[in-house]
């Protein structure tokens, strides 16, 4: 005969596979999820319906099994670890370099850094759109591995200009200068003529 499942301290009993099928469709859970009191074994055998099920988990004789934790606390430390530079040496490595990190996408993330920056600077008003337009194309030549490069390209390159800027502005008023004490001798020059025109001139 079809022995029905052992209890903890009670000898076989009825099969409760009813039972467990009607608690399941009640708890919304599988069967296995479904637990019943030992000690209850003669009011669950007697249960045929959905509504008695009911009844005897309300009364907490039939109870829905908490879920099974899966654990994560190992996986966040071996991550944590792995941030740190641990469980990366040729022993836990599968593919190439370059399957493992393209060298596009570094390239890639390395212009849309500099790229991002220049435009900033560009909004900002602190480079013009000649000299964006000049890193630009440096930029996509290679010329800068990082931000920090670029940047320190930016301020020399901005200091130059500013250091051309003023030595045009000096020579622009040294020409002036120039200029003004040439017209200043000349007018003198003419003055004098036309006074030995004139017989006026005394030395």
């Amino acid at each position: 005969s079809d022995s029905g499942p052992e209890f903890p301290g009670s000898t076989t009993m009825t099969n409760l596979k009813l039972q467990k099928r009607l608690a399941s469709s009640v708890l919304k859970c599988g069967e296995r999820k479904v637990w019943m009191d030992p000690s209850e074994v003669a009011n669950v055998s007697s249960a045929n319906s959905r509504a008695t099920i009911r009844a005897l988990v309300d009364a907490g004789v039939i109870v829905k099994k908490a879920p099974v934790v899966h654990s994560r606390s190992a996986v966040r430390r071996r991550l944590a670890a792995k941030r740190l530079g641990r469980h990366s040496g040729a022993g836990k490595r599968k593919g190439t370099r370059e399957a493992r990190m393209p060298s596009k996408i570094l390239w890639i993330r390395r212009q849309r850094v500099l790229r991002r920056l220049l435009a900033k600077y560009r909004d900002a008003g602190k480079i013009d759109s000649h000299l964006h337009h000049e890193l630009y194309l440096q930029a996509k030549g290679n010329e800068f591995k990082n931000k920090r490069v670029l940047i320190e390209h930016i301020r020399t390159q901005k200091d130059e200009r500013e250091r051309e800027a003023r030595l045009a502005e000096q020579a622009t008023i040294r020409r002036e200068h120039a200029r003004s004490v040439r017209e200043k001798r000349l007018n003198r020059i003419a003055e004098k003529r036309r006074q030995i025109a004139r017989g006026e001139f005394t030395a």
